[in-house]
Parts: structure tokens; C-alpha cells; sequence
């Protein structure tokens, strides 16, 4: 082959090569354009920390030359006393910083509900990582946790018990619904890219004047309760609770709690959702939710209307439920109220670029856990 035919074939696999990737990115959502387009995220895992919006901010500060990395290679669970390899040991044994990652394909049954520390990142890519069992993870008063790419799944409620929690202490848990995800007067939480489904109460809580919460790129499905932001009606602390909702994936099979908010506010966009039985989105105790450029799909039969109000007084201020470049299919509708005042007013950090509603669906499509193949973008 002469230089000259060498030099055009580089060019063209080097152009071809620019032009599918260019592609890839610009199907990419704000946050995964951030580090999934690298082909080194392997070896820079913490990159991920710099990547996050929404209400949640940045984590940089799970990440430094004083983070330990952390590698499970046991899928056992010991509630009581964490064998040094297992998710329970990395996630409750190690005080300070610690990046979680896993060696191989496992499936981790856990025997009790699962504590996590605060300045814990759980980091399942690259390896499919399934967690079952009771509880599944709770995240009791803490700060900047980050969990991602897993499949958790089946989990089971629980009477009261004891389990070993944050920094390695025995602590007294109370009844455990089973949730996927209980998030107990926390703050400063990223939930992303999480494969969640079928659990005996709900899929994701978010209680107890929990607040800082960005919950993206995640696939909820065959589900009844998806997801709770607020306590309950009496738990007024949670008026301070701020959640993003943004690039999920919800359904099929989802019937409601997409989310249901009590008393603060939630920021829902650019979320695909396949159908619902009761509703999408709810809530009760005059919570603000701002729904923008989402892409709703009705449901064949039943309802179409995307909205639910429990308890509300329309002789006092209307609630502030407010739809922007909302996209509605199969006759889905959203009932608005309020003055449409229900604004983000996010730091410059904690923006990002929201989609037109029409672009949604694909932009969803990689919603979940991801299959990240070896030496290339995931």
C-alpha cells in the first residue's frame, strides 16, 4: 500500500470514528455527557463525582488523594460483623472517603437493611451488580453519598433489628418497609443510572427532612409505589426538602408515586414515563412541583390525566403544580394550579441544559444500569 493510500485510509477511520462519536454525544443528557463519552472512565472513575446536577450539586467532596478505593470481591453479607471484602464492610466498616467498586459480576442477598456512611460512593459500572434481600440501602443521617449503576431489586420488609451501621457501629433499626432506596434525613444525595423494580413497599423514599437530592438516569418499573418525597402529612421539617427528578425512566408496569411529594418541592424533567394506573404525579400538604419537558404517555385505558392532589383547599392558595414544554401522548393531561411560580432557582452548579420533550424517549433509552464494555465509552 503506498503512503499516499495509507495516509487516506487513517483519515477516513479516523473521521469515521470522530462522526459516531460525535453522534454518541449529542444523544447524551447534560450529565452523561459529562464522562461517558470517555474511553478512559475506567481508570478515572472519580471523574463521575464532577458530574452531577440538580439539587444534589456537585460531589467533589467524595473525591481526593484521601479517598480510599475499595474493591468488593465477596457477594456474602454478615449484618453483624462485615467480613473485610463484602459491600457491608466497604459501605459501614472504613471512616472517611471511600469509592466502591465491585471485581466481578455478583448477586449480594442481604440478610439485614444495608447502612450506608456518609462520603460513601457505591460505583457498580463495568460489572453487573444485583442486590436483593431485606431492607435493601438506607441512608440515615448522612451527607454526600453517591449510588450508581446498580440493579436493586426484591426487597423485603423487616420487623426491628440491629445491624452494623456508619463508622462501624452497632445501631437499633426500627420496622423496615422494603424500599429499594430509604433516605432518612440526608442530604447532599446522587442517585443515578440505577436499575430498581419490584419491591415489597416502594422503589425510592425520600423522608424525614431529607433534602439535596438529585435522583437521575435511573429505570423504575413493575412497581406499585415508585417514588416518595416526604414523610408523611404531619412531617412539616420536610416544607426544606428540594429533589431533582430528572432523565429517568419510569414503567412499564408503574402505577404511581412518580413522584408523590409532600410539602416541598420537586424539580421533574425531561423523564420519560410508559403509562401509569393512578397517576404520575402527586402529592398532598401544598408541595410546589415544577414538570418540565417531560414525555408522557397515557396509558390505553383508565385515567389520562397525569396529576393527583390529596387533601387540597381550593378556597386557600392553589397549589403550585405547573407544566412547562411538556409533551403528552395517547391523550395524557395535566391539570395545572397555582401561579406557575415553582421555580429551581438552582446555583450555577447545580444547572443544566433541559431537552425538548420530544427528544426525551431516546435520550431515556440508556436509562439504568449500564452495559459498559472493556476499553471503550460506556
Amino acid at each position: 500500500m503506498s503512503s499516499s493510500w495509507h495516509f487516506v485510509l487513517v483519515l477516513s477511520i479516523a473521521t469515521i470514528y470522530f462522526l459516531a462519536n460525535a453522534s454518541f454525544v449529542q444523544g447524551l443528557n447534560a450529565i452523561d455527557k459529562c464522562w461517558r463519552p470517555n474511553p478512559n472512565w475506567r481508570r478515572m472513575r472519580m471523574q463521575l463525582a464532577t458530574c452531577s446536577v440538580g439539587f444534589s450539586g456537585k460531589m467533589t467532596n467524595n473525591i481526593g488523594k484521601d479517598t480510599i478505593q475499595y474493591t468488593v470481591t465477596d457477594p456474602s453479607d454478615d449484618p453483624s460483623n462485615p467480613k473485610p471484602g463484602t459491600l457491608r464492610y466497604g459501605a459501614t466498616m472504613i471512616t472517611g472517603k471511600v469509592w466502591i467498586t465491585f471485581k466481578n459480576k455478583m448477586s449480594i442477598k442481604l440478610q439485614k437493611p444495608l447502612l450506608v456512611s456518609s462520603f460513601t460512593s457505591i460505583d457498580g459500572r463495568g460489572v453487573d451488580v444485583d442486590i436483593t434481600g431485606v431492607g435493601c440501602l438506607v441512608l440515615y443521617k448522612v451527607t454526600d453519598v453517591i449510588i450508581h449503576g446498580l440493579k436493586i431489586h426484591h426487597c423485603n420488609s423487616h420487623g426491628p433489628s440491629s445491624v452494623m451501621g456508619p463508622d462501624g457501629k452497632l445501631m437499633p433499626l426500627g420496622q423496615m418497609d422494603g424500599d429499594a432506596i430509604r433516605l432518612v434525613t440526608a442530604s447532599k444525595i446522587w442517585i443515578d443510572h440505577n436499575t430498581l423494580y419490584s419491591c415489597h413497599d416502594g422503589l425510592l423514599d425520600v423522608t424525614r427532612g431529607s433534602t439535596g437530592i438529585t435522583i437521575s438516569n435511573n429505570w423504575f418499573r413493575d412497581q406499585d409505589k415508585v417514588m416518595l418525597l416526604g414523610h408523611d402529612d404531619g412531617y412539616v421539617r420536610d416544607k426544606d426538602m428540594k429533589v431533582s427528578v430528572i432523565f429517568n425512566h419510569f414503567g412499564p408496569n408503574c402505577n404511581q408515586r412518580m413522584p408523590r411529594v409532600r410539602f416541598g418541592y420537586a424539580h421533574v424533567a425531561n423523564n420519560f414515563y410508559r403509562g401509569w394506573e393512578q397517576y404520575a404525579i402527586g402529592g398532598s400538604m401544598n408541595p410546589s412541583i415544577k414538570s418540565e419537558s417531560n414525555f408522557f404517555v397515557a396509558p390505553e385505558s383508565g385515567t389520562k390525566e397525569v396529576t393527583w392532589r390529596n387533601g387540597i383547599d381550593k378556597s386557600s392558595n392553589p397549589w403550585n403544580f405547573y407544566s412547562k414544554g411538556d409533551f403528552f401522548k395517547n391523550g395524557a393531561s395535566f391539570v395545572q394550579t397555582g401561579l406557575g411560580r415553582a421555580k429551581p432557582n438552582y446555583t450555577k452548579e447545580q444547572m443544566f441544559k433541559i431537552v425538548d420533550a420530544k427528544s426525551v424517549k431516546s435520550l431515556s433509552s440508556s436509562s439504568g444500569a449500564l452495559k459498559c464494555k472493556t476499553r471503550s465509552t460506556c
